[in-house]
């Protein structure tokens, strides 16, 4: 039995985030694995991803990974990655693509119009900028991840911890109540969401040193409700 199955379907970087969670998990099960059966038999999955929407779902498709990760984010611990959060919208702007329609939203493009930096620090780099200054897309770097929840994924990681980003695209949702923490690039961003068993963030806590270790470690030992569960506590 695979304890933490990381899906592969030759877009993410698959390597960083294994060992990432082998540190924090040096006894479980861990598996990279393209297998649907192990994925759904896996205790635990992470969907991480990098590069085009359109090419990550066309991938995942055809290695007939589509209904286990389906499967996975409605009845297990499921950690989502960058494309990993994005693929779980309605559609994304990039390629005009409809994704796995778990989350209601959008994936949107940060607007070039929009992208002037306001503030006296740079949000990637914390230097002083000159107001009005040109942002970069993508979005790459270091930025502040503002908690909007009490959640167990972020036990332990200060409110405005520094996590480590590169992305193009954000999400959109249309249910407020699923927001985990924002961003700044410069206008407010969703960068997770929380979603019964589901957690999933824009960010890279692989590459994002102590806080993005104590999120993995969270994730390991993550006990969400149940279906079961909840169903019973709405009843009483």
């Amino acid at each position: 039995m695979t304890d933490i199955a990381i899906v592969d379907y030759g877009m993410g970087n698959l390597r960083s985030v294994s060992k990432a969670l082998e540190h924090v998990a040096p006894t479980a099960t861990i598996a990279v694995t393209d297998d649907p059966e192990v994925v759904r038999k896996a205790d635990r999955v992470v969907v991480p991803g990098q590069g085009a929407m359109p090419d990550c779902l066309r991938e995942l498709d055809m290695r007939g990974l589509r209904e286990a990760v389906l499967d996975a984010a409605m009845n297990k611990p499921f950690l989502g990655i960058c494309i990993g959060l994005q693929m779980l919208f309605d559609s994304s702007e990039e390629g005009n693509v409809k994704g796995l329609g778990i989350v209601p939203g959008k994936v949107r493009r940060f607007p070039p119009v929009a992208m002037a930096d306001t503030n006296k620090a740079s949000e990637t780099g914390g230097t002083p900028n000159t107001h009005g200054q040109r942002l970069k897309v993508p979005h790459m770097g270091w930025n502040e991840v503002h908690q909007t929840v009490d959640h167990p994924l972020w036990k332990g990681i200060p409110a405005d911890a520094r996590f480590y980003f590169v992305h193009s695209y954000y999400v959109e949702t249309t249910n407020p109540v699923q927001v985990a923490a924002f961003s700044l690039y410069p206008a407010p961003f969703t960068c997770a969401v929380a979603k019964d068993n589901i957690f999933a963030v824009q960010f890279h806590p692989e590459k994002s040193h102590e806080a993005g270790l104590t999120l993995l470690s969270n994730f390991v030992r993550w006990k969400p409700a149940s279906r079961t569960d909840k169903q019973f506590q709405a009843s009483l």
